[in-house]
C-alpha cells in the first residue's frame, strides 16, 4: 500500500513542478495490484478545471479497462478529494480510497459536506485518510509559500 502512495507523492511533486498544485493519484487494480493509471493535477496545462488528478485517472483507467465502474479498484490520493472529485469517486464504483493530507478548506470526504454519508450516495468506497499525510502536506506547503 505505502508504495502506491509513493507513486501518488512521485505524481504529485512533478505536477507541482510543472506549476499546477502538487496532487497526485494512483488507481490500482486491487487483486493484482497493477497500476491501472497514475497522473497529477492538470488544471493549467488543460486550462480545464475538471482535471484534477483523481479525475485523470479514472478517465485513463475507465478507458484502458473498457468500462466507467471501476469496482475491483483502489485509488490513491495524497489530498482529501473535493465534492466534484468525491462524487467521480462514487460513480466510478471505487472500492478503496486512500488519501493523504486531509483538506478543512475543500475536502468533502471528512470534511464539508462529507459526500459520502449523504443519503444520495449510491456508493461509498472504504475510507482511509491520513496515509504519508505529512510528506503530502507538506508538498502543498511548500509550493503556496513559494507563490506568496
Amino acid at each position: 500500500m505505502s508504495s502506491f502512495m509513493e507513486l501518488a507523492l512521485q505524481e504529485a511533486a512533478r505536477a507541482g513542478v510543472r506549476g499546477e498544485v502538487p496532487v497526485g493519484a494512483v488507481l490500482v487494480e486491487a487483486a493484482t495490484g497493477v497500476v491501472l493509471a497514475s497522473a497529477g493535477n492538470e488544471t493549467e496545462a488543460l486550462t480545464d478545471p475538471t482535471a484534477h488528478a483523481e479525475i485523470m485517472v479514472l478517465r485513463a483507467a475507465a478507458a484502458k479497462v473498457r468500462t466507467p465502474r471501476l469496482e475491483a479498484c483502489d485509488l490513491y490520493v495524497t489530498l482529501e478529494p473535493c465534492a466534484m472529485c468525491a462524487a467521480a469517486i462514487s460513480f466510478a464504483r471505487i472500492r478503496r480510497l486512500y488519501f493523504g493530507a486531509y483538506d478543512p478548506k475543500g475536502g468533502a470526504v471528512e470534511h464539508g459536506p462529507r459526500f459520502f454519508t449523504q443519503p444520495t450516495c449510491h456508493h461509498r468506497p472504504e475510507l482511509y485518510g491520513g496515509i504519508e499525510e505529512q510528506r503530502a502536506s507538506a508538498l502543498l506547503k511548500e509550493f503556496f509559500a513559494s507563490r506568496r
